[in-house]
């Protein structure tokens, strides 16, 4: 499975005005965001090795709107994080953690965020079942590095 976060990783922000990435102005709700089409390029390609699972505040807002403006597949799933309060947790954990456990359960799995803490990296390492985590860069996002490292991870697990 490939978990994956969208702001700062498809919805991206602050490059130097003469690095733009290519992508699509757009607002969901209201909100402005910068899509990246080439963090949708690779996810089109890594959906055929993983099954994708948005994990993003956007919760069902992500194939809402995802697939209309970037091509990604339609009719992926999301994590749900009702009822977790973020600001709640704790040091030691990350607001994201539960429903991706819970989602997972032992199954082995790639996760992509721009904000990995290091409650993260140690659940990383104490998961039994194969566990890669990405970070992204919120100006730069998913990029060839990231989707280089996700296809060989998909090959060995």
């Amino acid at each position: 499975m490939l978990f994956c976060d969208i702001d700062g990783v498809i919805s991206l922000w602050g490059w130097q005005p003469d690095t733009r990435p290519p992508g699509v102005w757009t607002a969901v709700d209201g909100i402005p965001h910068f899509l990246s089409t080439r963090a949708a390029e690779h996810l089109l390609e890594l959906s055929q090795l993983y099954e994708l699972v948005w994990c993003s505040g956007w919760e069902e807002k992500a194939d809402e709107h995802l697939p209309r403006l970037l091509g990604v597949p339609a009719g992926r799933p999301h994590l749900h994080f009702a009822g977790r309060d973020r600001a709640a947790v704790s040091a030691r954990a990350h607001w994201k953690l539960e429903a991706i456990d819970a989602y997972a359960g032992g199954r082995p799995l790639a996760w992509v965020d721009d904000a990995l803490t290091a409650a993260c990296w140690d659940w990383a390492r104490a998961r039994a079942a194969p566990t890669l985590l990405v970070p992204t860069e919120p100006a730069r996002g998913l990029d060839a590095d990231h989707a280089a490292r996700l296809r060989s991870f998909a090959h060995a697990a």
